[in-house]
């Protein structure tokens, strides 16, 4: 068997320091390479291997944590859609009235996707594959949870919570295309309602 000598670029493969990762912590590094990966590739383009080398692991240990590229993305898919449920819900927390939980659960969109711009990217890929058989429909229940959520938590109409998943798309697509203008003379960030 042939040794080889080729090196590569891989990421350190322990967080803390001078000790071995837990499995958790080795899983969350796989899901931030595939969040990265199959947002700047989509799913069909993104490979395990690329997803491996960034999180300085070896390509058959993916298949250790993910039965297969599939649930890896649908995993990374069900992560970035808890981001955003913990992030509404933290931002209602204590909120009375409902049109200031669903304000306040707008307002703390913006530093979610300035803080982690692969998972609105990631976000619209998931849209991207609804129709593949195999993943859409994990997508759309995913996406129809987190409506119901907002609905259910902000307390207001559904033609309010309508409303705000579409001003969000906008600003998806607006802050995706690097066009923030496209949205600033509707929606000042600092008062925005998705």
């Amino acid at each position: 068997m042939a040794i080889s000598t080729r090196t590569t670029s891989r990421k350190p493969s322990a967080t803390r320091t001078g000790t071995r990762q837990t499995a958790e912590e080795r899983r969350e590094q796989v899901l931030e390479a595939a969040t990265h990966e199959f947002a700047n590739r989509g799913y069909h383009a993104a490979s395990t291997a690329a997803i491996a080398e960034r999180a300085g692991i070896s390509q058959p240990y993916i298949y250790a944590l993910f039965p297969n590229k599939q649930e890896l993305f649908l995993a990374a898919q069900s992560r970035m859609m808890d981001h955003l449920r913990q992030a509404f819900i933290e931002a209602a927390q204590g909120i009375e009235d409902p049109e200031e939980r669903l304000k306040a659960m707008g307002l703390a969109y913006r530093p979610l996707i300035e803080a982690h711009p692969d998972e609105l990217l990631l976000q619209m890929q998931g849209h991207a594959t609804a129709r593949d058989p195999e993943i859409g429909p994990a997508v759309a229940r995913a996406f129809r949870t987190l409506y119901d959520d907002v609905l259910r938590v902000s307390g207001v109409s559904p033609e309010e919570v309508s409303s705000f998943f579409a001003c969000g798309m906008l600003i998806n697509v607006a802050t995706a295309l690097g066009l923030p203008e496209l949205v600033e003379p509707m929606l000042e960030w600092e008062h925005a309602v998705a």
